[in-house]
């Protein structure tokens, strides 16, 4: 009997199973055969939406075992692990014997008065890999709102669950046990997204002051401090290699928060000490309290170039490719408009506006090597010292990017934050840090903020690291007897008074042309006077251009050969093989940010206008300044 029409939502499990039972499936093909069922009933129209979210659902509100998914970043990825896949369960006064599937589940499931036969021949071991997933860093509120209020799933207030374990023994090298229990009825369906934050404080409140094994305290190991929400370890069947650490993915599949993977937690604990405090730290991280914690037993998994909900998650789709037609016939209005707002948010400097602009679109398109293609970190110095401004440049930024952090440079930070990820061997694990940041996320750098002092040995350590990442787009983790490297897609833009102590890819002296008196409430009108329906365009635009192609044609490119030689004539000592490449990007940039997917003479020439304007600027500086610059 095939699934009914709500069965693949509440109860993927039995879903499964159907497969299992019907002698039309042979027993190699149930798994392809519950795979493609799964895809195509996410094809459905708005089906995806269907589905809860861990993202913006109390985990209390989500039934066990039924379907969810979640949107995270891969923060570590544990050992491969063993598990039953095919398991026989026998009664023994009748020796009535059940074939169970161990897929999808962490416990194993017993009819009454059975326990599994651990000595059957058809007990199958099958391998799965285990991911540590956290929401992914620097997350926009408007980005975590937007996914919520497209959400049509129902979920109920329900946090009560009936024990009814059956124990059986089992061998302590499988990870699976008997089942824990078996859920109340649910309440009528109400939708939780109205006071979802609430509530989940709360719960994690209760949480930390009942689970044994949170003393001290787990740490969810999140990337950047004071984040919030769910971390999960994230099972996978197939294809695991695909995915990497860092890597953005959305992953459907089954909910696992059985309170007997914390009693079996409890139980290894209290093998190994009798102090709780000298208990296995590795056992500890890897089967933390699934109320901390949950288990997904992944169905469905795939990567995300984005995480802006405004724009199709694929762009070479026939509805992606509609999308990105519809939008370019009012690319170059949009563009305009924002070009304004910037010039406001940067005291109507509108040389500086441009270079802004062409940084939020810049893109690490390619690698020659070692080096990376694309990238555009640029120094905004000249800025006003006071911390207020830089605040609130960084607010209208966030308010347009899907991922950003604000990183404030201050003595106390580059002295006690930890930047580079490293490798801790009691515990097994991948101990997260600052930069360890998904693809495309703002990096937002305040030098303004950094006073008189002296950098101790962290310190070093994490300018270096900040100068690593700018320059090569990579972060060697750290891993006590060597360093890894993994590249990174990061966008920095570093706020200065005067030229930054790190590198850059272009300097941009701010020229205010406006002086307002109260400059907080200015920047203030400027935030509120955005409506929402303009900060809509205003977030495709800068997601969507990024990945357009782009190409230069023999032509201009014999124009670009030509004209560098005319500029080394008239300039040798000023103009190099550096700033030529700075030109080709900002040239790219250009194109990209009107539309074209192709470098024209137009904007090749408008490239050298703006390049010629700002070096104009830093030459003034320096005379200002001396050696300033």
């Amino acid at each position: 009997m095939m699934p009914s029409a709500q069965d693949w939502l509440i109860n993927p499990l039995g879903v499964v199973q159907d497969f299992v039972a019907d002698e039309k499936i042979s027993k190699l093909d149930w798994e392809k055969r519950a795979l493609e069922y799964f895809k195509e009933k996410l094809k459905e129209t708005e089906a995806a939406s269907w589905v809860p979210s861990l993202n913006d659902v109390p985990l209390h509100y989500l039934k066990p075992n039924s379907l969810v998914k979640f949107r995270c970043m891969v923060q570590d990825m544990f050992d491969p692990e063993y598990y039953m896949g095919v398991y026989e369960t026998v009664e023994p006064s009748t020796q009535a014997r059940v074939l169970h599937i161990g897929k999808y589940r962490d416990v194993a499931e017993c009819e009454p008065q059975h326990e599994v036969d651990l000595q059957s021949q058809n007990n199958i071991t099958m391998e799965r890999q285990t991911f540590y997933c956290v929401p992914v860093p620097g997350e926009a509120q408007w980005v975590k709102e937007s996914y919520a209020s497209s959400s049509q799933a129902r979920v109920s207030p329900s946090t009560s669950y009936t024990p009814c374990r059956h124990k059986r023994s089992y061998e302590e090298d499988e990870d699976m046990d008997a089942q824990p229990y078996k859920q109340k009825e649910q309440l009528t369906a109400t939708d939780a997204q109205a006071d979802s934050k609430r509530l989940e404080t709360e719960a994690l409140l209760a949480q930390q002051s009942s689970a044994p094994t949170c003393s001290p305290p787990l740490d969810l190991n999140f990337p950047l401090p004071g984040e919030k929400g769910p971390a999960c370890l994230v099972k996978v069947y197939e294809n695991w290699e695909n995915f990497k650490v860092n890597d953005i993915v959305e992953v459907y599949g089954v909910l696992s928060v059985d309170p007997a993977l914390s009693v079996l937690s409890d139980h290894r604990d209290d093998a190994l000490s009798m102090d709780p405090m000298e208990a296995d730290e590795e056992q500890r991280v890897h089967s933390p309290p699934a109320s901390l914690v949950p288990r997904l037993h992944a169905i469905l998994a795939h990567k995300l170039k984005h995480v802006n909900p405004l724009v199709p998650a694929s762009l070479c789709t026939e509805d992606g490719k509609g999308f990105v037609s519809n939008f370019l016939t009012d690319l170059v209005t949009v563009r305009a408009e924002l070009l304004g707002l910037l010039t406001g948010v940067l005291l109507g400097d509108g040389v500086a506006a441009e270079y802004l602009l062409l940084h939020l679109i810049s893109d690490v398109y390619a690698r020659h090597d070692v080096l990376p293609l694309g990238k555009f970190t640029v120094n905004l110095s000249g800025c006003p010292c006071t911390s207020s401004y830089t605040e609130r440049l960084y607010r209208i930024i966030q308010l347009l990017v899907p991922c950003s952090y604000h990183l404030c440079m201050t003595l106390h930070n580059m002295n006690s934050l930890k930047f580079i990820p490293h490798k801790d061997y009691a515990a097994n694990r991948l101990v997260s840090g600052v930069l360890q940041l998904a693809r495309n996320t703002s990096l937002f750098v305040d030098e303004t903020q950094l006073e008189q002092g002296q950098l101790d040995s962290t310190g070093v350590q994490n300018l270096a690291a900040l100068g690593n990442l700018i320059m090569w787009q990579k972060v060697d983790y750290d891993f006590n007897y060597h360093r890894m490297e993994f590249p990174c897609n990061i966008n920095v833009l570093i706020t200065s008074e005067g030229r930054s102590l790190l590198p850059f890819d272009c300097q941009v002296h701010l020229q205010p042309q406006v002086a307002p008196p109260h400059l907080e409430q200015y920047m203030q009108s400027l935030q509120d006077a955005l409506l929402p329906s303009l900060l809509t365009k205003f977030r495709v635009y800068l997601s969507l251009v990024r990945h357009l192609e782009y190409s230069i044609s023999a032509e201009v490119t014999k124009a670009v050969e030509d004209d560098f030689v005319e500029m080394r004539k008239n300039e040798p000592r000023s103009v190099s093989a550096e700033d030529l490449h700075r030109m080709l990007v900002v040239a790219r940039l250009l194109s990209l940010s009107v539309g074209q997917t192709s470098l024209s003479r137009e904007w090749w020439q408008r490239t050298k206008e703006l390049e010629i304007l700002r070096r104009r600027r830093l030459e003034q500086q320096k005379c200002v300044n001396g050696n300033e610059l």
